[in-house]
């Protein structure tokens, strides 16, 4: 063992002049150890091998040979426990411990040192960040265990946060947070970083993202330059990765929540009384306290909010209902079998008429309604028949011979010859009575009594009343009628 003692008297004794055999006689060594000490204590101090380890020789293990056996067993068992690699081996003539074993197995595999984290601090009013996180909830009232997704926003600076529960990940959503967050904080930065979601990032080119065009949008209109996280490097986001931890710890952990409402209002207020005044663990600050530094840098918010409402066009059903996930929106009857614009926002509906006037609006079912109208149903009516004998009465009056036809159907249609002739007045409705009387000659000649066959010759060879009079085709030639009358 090394006697830095004598060591430290033999170097400073020498440099005052002292010659080795005086040293060797006053300290009671010999002149061969006062020259090692010497020559040692010269090299130290006049190479540069300082910086050089020498390393440190390994011994031979029993565990040598049997070593390419273990790499063929990890190889194949990427899973296998360091017990049955051990068994594996005795089977094998080791006769060595499971120690050496285990120690060999964490040196191999060990994972590789992580990336070093790098956390970046940026400007007041320069950015913030976005994410999700989901988490499994117990709630009192319904005795069961229920998923709930939370949004968080946090400005990078002062690390004030706001959170709310989601009822999903859907871009309209995402809007819709992202806005209660900018009114939250009262401002917006000039950077806003999420973490490839798909509700931002449609696609990656070339090494950059490729943003959604409705996200684009929605950034210009708050003036914000949209960022995100490379795929893979999750560390990109810690700054809002870590106050999620620091959320399951302060807020969820140790609480318990009645319903959603009761988790929103112990939400609201965790935020103002714990989460806001409590000190930074980076900037060693409370997070309201730089907030009001940073909030001067903070963009202005717009006049007038993004659209996150949803358009679409939906046609107005036989029932007088627009129908929207499941349920039935009224709407007045006029517009039956209509196509209307439809305004669906987070919890309401708009209707609007073809011509862009609202004609309806109702708040969205909640989830689980098992009513399925939405708004008061005009009660149902019949519309009241017309007499039979004022039906008669109108189609003699389109022409005397209107009074053989009429006899006709009722011989020939003695159910349903009232369903007939209410059927040939209608079409008064859509044709001029000069075409309905061409129409029935000819349903005379063939002998039809049926309307349906009456308004088919209508339909194919005449125009509605408001164009113009009936056009015959030209099938025959002049004279053909007249040959069939007489053949018939």
């Amino acid at each position: 063992m090394k006697d830095q003692q004598l060591e430290n008297s033999v170097v400073t004794l020498h440099a005052k002049g002292w010659s080795v055999r005086r040293l060797s006689r006053e300290l009671g060594i010999s002149r061969g150890r006062v020259r090692r000490i010497l020559v040692a204590n010269t090299m130290v101090r006049d190479t540069t091998g300082g910086d050089e380890i020498t390393p440190r020789k390994k011994r031979p293990s029993k565990l040598d040979p049997y070593k390419g056996f273990i790499s063929e067993l990890l190889e194949k068992y990427s899973n296998i426990t360091c017990q049955r690699v051990f068994e594996h081996l005795k089977q094998r003539g080791y006769d060595g411990g499971i120690t050496i074993v285990r120690d060999y197995l964490l040196s191999i595999r060990r994972v590789g040192s992580k990336e070093p984290v790098r956390l970046v601090e940026t400007q007041p009013g320069q950015r913030a960040a976005h994410d999700w996180s989901d988490y499994n909830i117990y709630f009192t009232s319904l005795g069961k265990t229920v998923k709930v997704t939370f949004f968080s926003y946090i400005l990078s600076y002062s690390r004030r946060q706001y959170i709310e529960d989601v009822p999903d990940k859907t871009r309209k959503t995402l809007f819709r947070s992202l806005i209660n967050a900018f009114i939250y904080t009262d401002g917006v930065t000039q950077e806003v970083k999420g973490d490839n979601q798909k509700a931002c990032v449609d696609r990656w080119e070339a090494g950059r993202p490729v943003f959604n065009h409705d996200y684009l949008e929605f950034a210009t209109h708050y003036r914000f330059r949209p960022l995100t996280i490379t795929p893979g490097r999750p560390l990109e986001n810690l700054k809002v990765e870590r106050p999620f931890w620091y959320f399951e710890q302060s807020f969820l952990n140790g609480r318990e929540f009645k319903d959603i409402d009761d988790l929103r209002q112990q939400l609201k207020v965790w935020l103002r009384e714990v989460n806001d005044v409590r000190i930074h663990g980076t900037t060693k600050k409370r997070p309201i306290d730089m907030y009001v530094e940073e909030h001067p840098y903070l963009q202005p918010l717009p006049a007038s909010h993004f659209d996150t409402s949803h358009v679409a066009h939906l046609v107005v059903n036989q029932e007088s209902c627009v129908s929207w996930k499941g349920y039935q929106y009224v709407v007045p009857e006029k517009y039956m079998f209509e196509v209307c614009p439809v305004r669906i926002t987070e919890d309401h509906m708009v209707v609007y008429s073809p011509e862009g006037e609202q004609i309806a609006g109702h708040p969205l079912a909640e989830k689980g309604r098992k009513e399925r109208y939405v708004g008061i149903r005009p009660k149902t009516r019949r519309k009241p028949d017309l007499p039979i004998a004022d039906v008669i009465t109108r189609l003699e009056a389109f022409s005397p011979e209107m009074s053989e036809y009429i006899q006709q159907v009722k011989r020939h249609k003695r159910n349903s010859w009232g369903h007939h002739l209410r059927g040939l007045l209608a079409l008064k409705i859509n044709y001029r009575v000069e075409d309905i009387l061409v129409a029935v000659r000819r349903a005379m000649d063939y002998k039809v009594f049926e309307y349906r066959a009456v308004e088919q010759f209508l339909a194919n060879n005449s125009e509605p009343r408001y164009n113009m009079k009936l056009t015959f085709k030209q099938k025959n030639k002049p004279g053909d009628e007249q040959g069939k009358r007489q053949t018939g």
